[in-house]
């Protein structure tokens, strides 16, 4: 199994629990910091989601980033930079989901006061940029070594 084949099974692997996570997040119906203020279960699991969503995305980023572009992640912003130079996800979709990445490390290490407004609209910005992003790795995925 060559290393590029290895990577886009980890990656199918990953696209799949995004797919459920987006999913879940659906289902869910509108998000507002009231109804985050007001059903505690309800936003842990929104939080889980979010963090979920960009956890998935860095595994395939550093994937990804190591297959293709030969770069390891050193960090969660170079693998998603790095996927964007290799052309698997657009550099307009890259800075998209930069911010997905600060509010994750919010919400996994509680080092600040969560903003419930930052929350809700973080999900319907996760709903569509993490939408595409499955989307674009997933063409990525299919199309095979011949065309990166």
């Amino acid at each position: 199994m060559s290393p590029r084949d290895y990577a886009a099974g980890v990656v199918t692997e990953r696209l799949l629990m995004m797919r459920q996570r987006l999913s879940d997040l659906a289902e869910v119906g509108e998000i507002t910091p009231e109804r985050l203020a007001s059903d505690r279960l309800l936003r842990h699991a929104v939080e889980r989601i979010l963090t979920q969503l960009v956890t998935l995305a860095t595994d395939i980023n550093a994937h990804v980033a190591a297959t293709v572009a030969s770069v390891p992640a050193a960090d969660l912003r170079t693998a998603l930079s790095a996927i964007a130079r290799a052309g698997v996800i657009s550099e307009s979709l890259a800075t998209a989901l930069r911010p997905s990445i600060g509010l994750r490390n919010v919400l996994v290490h509680e080092y600040l006061e969560i903003d419930l407004r930052q929350v809700a609209a973080a999900a319907a910005e996760a709903a569509r940029d993490y939408a595409a992003y499955v989307r674009d790795v997933s063409a990525w995925a299919r199309s095979g070594p011949e065309t990166h």
